[in-house]
């Protein structure tokens, strides 16, 4: 394993100062050292994948450096159009370092959304014609690595990615940020309030992440089937477009999507889109802690945004926001009774219960259940 002080300082070594990007699971120790040890004017957490391309772009026409941008390979589809349209050596030829997190590498065990993607990653790579290299998990081999990484954007003037194997980076060596609390509920009890004030007979589609469990562990409890929930599982920030697509395509039936703040802004031009559209099915709940919870509690941009005022800017007929437990039924009930599309913002801590399942059927099971129950099947 490397440790990550030392990574960063391989790439300040390069001239490479500047990160930007959004937080990933395999990158976690990554960005829980470069959250703590970097001045914000050397870190920018991006809305999403393509943003921080663009923030990089805009770095080097800046200084003349190159930045570094980490993220998630499922967010690699975010990049496409930044890095071939702009960075492309062929268009601006901008050089930057792309550090990836490669969920779902070949013998590697891994959640069902990441299997494609993490196999056909270099062949992706090798189709858009960016150079890639893997990271060694040795330091001495780790820095040769990063060097010649550099190197390379720099001659080719273009991006170059390091690919990320799972444990590659050590603990890092500093203390991790502290949860803001504040009084807020656990998303698990609001989660738990929101939907037992959703009628039986309406359909659910869930934000990917931890949400999305604990609904399914939430239903199982309650020796319910759950199939009128679609968990979104991949797809960061795009529950509400499905949702909107199902509003549109079954007018006669009440939907509900629940999100999170990290994934509303990672696609936030969706809420325009459902305004425009303006289904009066649809209601959007949508479960803000502020940070992203599951890989090292980096804060969103979520704070400097109304959210409700945001949705009824762009369209929604109804916007609220509650902060407490016993403010949800209130709410909900004003949701329900006012015509959508309506939204209503729960402030909830971060966290989740440590002994957390996944669901247990598969995407596709859970499509076609959700399908029959909606009667689409």
């Amino acid at each position: 394993m490397i440790d990550p002080r030392s990574f960063v300082e391989a790439l300040d070594a390069e001239g490479v100062t500047f990160f930007t990007g959004v937080p990933d699971s395999l990158l976690k120790n990554l960005g829980t050292y470069v959250m703590a040890a970097l001045p914000s004017e050397r870190h920018v957490i991006a809305a999403n994948e393509g943003n921080a391309v663009a923030i990089a772009l805009g770095h080097y026409l800046g200084t003349g450096r190159p930045a570094a941008v980490y993220l998630q390979n499922s967010g690699i589809g975010n990049t496409i159009n930044p890095i071939l349209s702009l960075a492309d050596a062929d268009v601006y030829g901008v050089p930057m370092v792309l550090i990836v997190g490669w969920r779902g590498e070949p013998g590697v065990a891994d959640e069902p959304q990441h299997i494609t993607q993490g196999r056909v990653m270099t062949s992706m790579l090798d189709g858009m014609d960016i150079a890639w290299s893997v990271l060694p998990d040795d330091h001495e081999s780790a820095q040769q690595c990063v060097r010649a990484a550099v190197t390379d954007a720099q001659n080719r003037m273009a991006p170059h990615v390091l690919l990320v194997r799972k444990g590659v980076f050590s603990d890092p060596d500093v203390a991790p940020l502290a949860p803001i609390h504040d009084g807020y509920p656990t998303r698990e009890d609001a989660l738990r309030t929101v939907i037992g004030a959703i009628s039986a007979d309406a359909a659910i589609v869930s934000t990917t992440g931890m949400l999305s469990r604990e609904l399914f562990e939430l239903r199982v409890a309650a020796g319910a089937d759950g199939d009128r929930d679609f968990l979104t599982v991949g797809g960061m920030g795009h529950a509400s477009s499905i949702a909107l697509g199902v509003a549109l395509g079954r007018p006669a039936t009440d939907v509900w999507c629940l999100d999170g703040d990290g994934a509303l802004l990672m696609h936030g031009g969706a809420l325009a889109v459902i305004g425009t559209r303006s289904p009066a099915n649809l209601r959007h709940v949508v479960f803000n802690n502020g940070v992203h919870d599951s890989v090292g509690g980096q804060p969103t941009a979520i704070s400097a945004v109304d959210v409700p005022a945001w949705a009824m800017s762009c369209g929604y007929r109804f916007g609220t926001r509650v902060n407490e437990l016993r403010g949800i039924t209130d709410a909900m009930e004003q949701l329900c009774q006012a015509d959508g599309p309506g939204l209503l913002e729960v402030r909830v801590c971060p966290g989740s219960r440590g002994d957390l399942g996944r669901p247990t059927r598969s995407p596709a099971q859970s499509k076609s259940a959700y399908m029959n129950a909606l009667g689409s099947a």
